[in-house]
């Protein structure tokens, strides 16, 4: 009776820890933006005693601003690449891990570290291996698949290329164990069913698997889009946006303008204006996905 009473009343202490909550969001994320977003309506700069009002001159500016364009088009590129490869491989190696042994619990262990090192650790063991006469290098002219070594941060397309293979690689731990996850709540008789019913491995996979995997799938991909739109750690240690800034991201960008040209109005309305695209994307792609489940 006094454990329905307390149910009902509610727990004082999870009612502190819900505030406590709140108000650590609201601290460290809402706090944050609304500052943003007063700082991109004016020119404050360090070098300047006083910052001015300047309204909507910072948005008016982002308008003819081709480097601005340039960051969020290889950004939008890199986020869908990205995204579509990492998702598919997570999915393949999420198939190929579903596996109740000992040995595979370890792989899985093992598919999911790149996720937990650290973005700048990640960049520079990449930087070394894709080094002019690097260990791919070296390894690819022993196998004589290359007669010279390649300089693979070296050139606007192969450093792009370079940036989307070491980010896809990092994102495919996530996704690989969202995946897994969704595998392991597919009910096995429904295979037990498929198969009586004299269905292929790719009937199975079309028809059961990749339907279920569905709500797993709205989740990986609508992380996966957001972190990359935000990427900038591994893009800094590998090429620092260049060469000639056809890998600069746009949160590249915003710290450019930020902390090299003093710029700190600018670059929080181009903060902003990411911001935004950000949360559009998301519930653009998330509405579409979450549409797809009640489909099927």
């Amino acid at each position: 009776m006094t454990t329905r009473v307390r149910a009902r009343r509610g727990d004082p202490a999870l009612g502190a820890i819900a505030l406590l909550a709140v108000g650590l969001y609201a601290l460290f994320i809402v706090v944050p933006v609304l500052m943003s977003a007063w700082k991109s309506l004016t020119n404050e700069n360090p070098l300047l005693a006083r910052a001015g009002f300047v309204g909507l001159s910072n948005y008016r500016e982002m308008a003819h601003d081709s480097a601005l364009a340039d960051s969020l088009g290889f950004t939008l590129l890199l986020a869908g690449a990205v995204t579509v490869v990492a998702n598919a491989a997570g999915i393949g190696f999420a198939m190929l891990l579903n596996r109740t042994s000992l040995s595979f619990r370890m792989m899985r262990t093992l598919a999911f570290l790149p996720q937990v090192l650290s973005g700048v650790i990640v960049g520079f063991v990449w930087r070394y291996i894709l080094a002019r006469d690097g260990i791919l290098d070296h390894v690819l002219v022993s196998l004589g698949i290359i007669d010279k070594p390649v300089t693979w941060l070296g050139s606007p397309h192969l450093a792009a290329l370079s940036v989307g293979i070491v980010s896809a690689w990092v994102l495919t731990g996530f996704t690989t164990v969202v995946h897994l996850a969704a595998l392991q709540s597919i009910p096995v008789e429904l295979y037990q069913a498929a198969m009586v019913d004299g269905a292929g491995r790719w009937q199975r996979f079309r028809r059961i698997t990749f339907p279920m995997l569905a709500p797993g799938t709205t989740i990986s991909v609508t992380i996966s889009l957001i972190t990359m739109l935000k990427l900038y750690d591994i893009i800094t240690v590998l090429t620092s946006g260049g060469p000639a800034n056809s890998t600069q991201s746009t949160a590249l960008y915003i710290i450019q303008l930020a902390f090299t040209d003093d710029r700190y109005g600018y670059a929080s309305a181009v903060a902003m204006l990411l911001l935004v695209v950000s949360i559009v994307i998301a519930l653009s792609v998330t509405a579409l996905l979450r549409r797809r489940e009640v489909d099927l």
